[in-house]
């Protein structure tokens, strides 16, 4: 029989097992994204697109494009949400160690990850088509930023007005109290797990997704803006009082819309 000094131990390793992967996938992905962002601001090809970004780009991408386009998106979405959901991934491993003390069946954490970043690898497939779409009616430049100051300001209110709705309020609520969901919501064995990292994905999903397609305001591989949205949506919700400041960025946003549309 283990030791309860032992058991604790125990619990403390794991936990920085598990955080010092979450710590080195993130960092991996944002050196990643830099050093493409970097490519692409010094030699005007971005490798991850496969193309010259340098000058007007008058052809439309081809169906081969979407692929390394998904890809890029995919890389974004890990390297800005796996931060915020540290909090649930943590919790997640504690509730479920506790669990498995107690007799209870044991899954690994890996699984409900998996579903979390399930759910915005498809957010990544339908933000690499829209970015098609946008490219090919000329709405987004060579260098993937929006040509339209119509549709650059449309995405700031709309993101604005959106962080006041009832909608964005109950996703934040669920995203940010981590505990109150596993304990309202726990599912038995693997296919438990992959459901409650779904369903804490599509939360999480609900709850930034406007935010997100701000990329193609600022610039989608602008990687000051990626870091301040990433922190911002961190902040959002690890904060007592997160959905004060997601208030206040949400006028700053309406603001900031309303000036891009008077400017032009």
């Amino acid at each position: 029989m283990l030791s309860a000094l032992s058991i604790d131990r125990l619990r403390k390793q794991e936990r920085l097992l598990l955080l010092g992967g979450i710590c080195a996938v993130t960092a991996l992905t944002w050196g990643y994204m830099a050093h493409e962002a970097r490519t692409m601001n010094m030699t005007g090809v971005c490798r991850c697109a496969g193309m010259k970004m340098s000058g007007p780009d008058l052809q439309p991408w081809s169906k081969d494009e979407l692929l390394p386009l998904f890809l890029m998106w995919s890389e974004m979405m890990v390297a800005m949400m796996l931060p915020s959901a540290t909090p649930m991934i943590l919790t997640f491993a504690a509730v479920n160690r506790k669990r498995a003390e107690l007799a209870r069946p044991f899954t690994s954490t890996i699984v409900f990850l998996s579903g979390y970043l399930l759910v915005w690898v498809a957010f990544s497939a339908i933000a690499t088509v829209a970015q098609w779409i946008l490219h090919s009616f000329s709405l987004l430049s060579s260098m993937m930023v929006s040509t339209s100051a119509t549709l650059g300001a449309a995405l700031l209110i709309a993101a604005g007005i959106f962080q006041w709705t009832p909608f964005k309020q109950s996703c934040l609520a669920h995203c940010s109290n981590p505990l109150g969901l596993l304990m309202n919501d726990w599912r038995e064995g693997n296919r438990g797990a992959l459901t409650m990292g779904l369903r804490h994905g599509v939360y999480c999903t609900g709850c930034c997704w406007l935010l997100m397609l701000l990329l193609f305001v600022t610039g989608v591989m602008n990687v000051w803006w990626i870091a301040i949205l990433s922190v911002f949506v961190l902040l959002e919700n690890a904060l007592p009082r997160g959905n004060a400041l997601g208030k206040v960025a949400g006028l700053a946003l309406i603001i900031w819309g309303i000036w891009m549309l008077l400017k032009h």
